[in-house]
């Protein structure tokens, strides 16, 4: 069955990981996605293990990948070449980068004016900050978002690179890139899409029930504060009897009061969820409450205690490895622990396709590929023959 954007032709111009979970959604949905990597001198024993890292690599899987020098002007005229039959470039390089390559925004529109051209940076096309490098713990920081996540009294905790990277410029970067395609639908026009790590993560800190209050009421957020904080009982994680650990999240007082009941404490207003006031710290009493949960829930196991709630439809979960997380039923049944097959290597096991379509679902049709695997592929579309390829290699314009 065919995937909803099947046809839909991606050219990718991306170094790090987080960009390629962009394109890779895209592909995971039908469309054909074009890596532009850089030629890269290798013995054969590097070339093998790249390869093999390349097999493994989530985010390049269902793409196709052509090496090109796009620092000799050749090179920069295959780009024009695949641009013009292209829908959609993704680039992350640093803004002024693609103009030294000869395929900024600009210069790609006048090749292809129906080019939607996304562009994942740190601090976008714009602003003071734009030529600055960073990483997510950068954004995170300026955001206001890593100062928040954490307990009270110590060091921010970093949140690997989840928010920024991912939830912020990559699920970003693949709704921005709809947008636009829908818009082309009524103006045949393609455009810009300029998505930064900073302003995604500023975004998506502002959703949070903490920076509502602040937004509205002006309420100083602190590290450790707010329901949701951690600091208080009902939010936050358990040890078990057996060294391991429950996740607590029930955040309305009939949860509470379930949660409660089942361990054999009595609820209280006092140390439960209170929507009220969303922002204020945990006092003595919620302090107290937390100490007794705690000491009833060393008692049993972390899987005793989890079939416990979950018979009772009580909000916890276990506090799993990531090897355990590949492993649970749940993630199980709704496929997102997968194998995908590799005609060298093997089986390789990867997370599945998290957005379920009824009518036409996404599909994992290969592993990644390896650096300039479909080079000669691609430029038999373009149009060269085996003597014009074999002279672009010479070059050293392809590999």
């Amino acid at each position: 069955m065919a995937g909803p954007l099947e046809g839909l032709k991606v050219l990718e111009l991306l170094r790090v990981p987080p960009g390629a979970f962009c394109t890779m959604m895209l592909a995971d949905m039908g469309a054909e996605v074009v890596k532009i990597e850089t030629p890269a001198a290798a013995t054969p024993e590097q070339t093998a293990q790249a390869e093999r890292r390349a097999a493994f690599e989530f985010v390049n899987r269902n793409k196709r990948s052509i090496a090109i020098n796009l620092k000799q002007p050749d090179g920069q005229k295959l780009l024009h070449q695949l641009a013009a039959n292209a829908d959609v470039l993704v680039e992350g390089f640093r803004p002024g980068v693609m103009a030294r390559l000869g395929g900024d925004y600009e210069t790609l529109k006048r090749v292809n004016p129906r080019l939607i051209y996304c562009s994942l940076s740190g601090y976008g096309q714009d602003g003071p900050h734009r030529d600055q490098p960073a990483h997510d713990i950068n954004f995170l920081s300026i955001a206001g978002v890593l100062n928040l996540i954490g307990e009270r009294d110590r060091p921010p905790a970093i949140p690997l690179n989840l928010i920024a990277d991912y939830a912020g410029a990559s699920l970003h970067g693949v709704v921005g890139i709809l947008l636009a395609l829908l818009a082309r639908q009524h103006t045949g026009r393609g455009q810009l899409v300029d998505v930064s790590y900073l302003d995604t993560s500023l975004a998506l800190l502002a959703a949070t029930p903490m920076m509502q209050d602040f937004l509205l009421n002006g309420a100083d957020s602190r590290r450790g504060t707010g329901l949701v904080g951690g600091s208080y009982p009902h939010y936050t994680t358990y040890e078990t009897a057996d060294d391991k650990a429950l996740a607590v999240g029930c955040t309305d007082a009939e949860q509470w009061d379930a949660f409660c009941k089942v361990i054999g404490l009595g609820g209280s207003a006092e140390t439960g969820p209170d929507g009220a006031c969303p922002d204020r710290a945990a006092d003595g009493t919620t302090q107290a409450a937390k100490a007794v949960v705690q000491a009833v829930l060393r008692r049993k196991t972390r899987d005793e205690w989890f079939a416990i709630f979950r018979d009772q439809q009580v909000s916890a979960a276990p506090l799993h490895a990531v090897d355990e997380a590949f492993d649970d039923p749940q993630v199980l049944a709704r496929r997102m622990a997968v194998n995908v097959v590799h005609p060298r290597h093997g089986s390789v096991r990867q997370a599945g396709i998290a957005i379920k379509l009824s009518d036409t679902p996404g599909s994992i049709r290969g592993a990644g590929p390896a650096l300039g695997e479909h080079t000669d592929e691609v430029l038999r579309v373009l149009g060269y023959d085996e003597t014009k390829r074999g002279e672009l290699r010479q070059a050293g314009t392809v590999a």
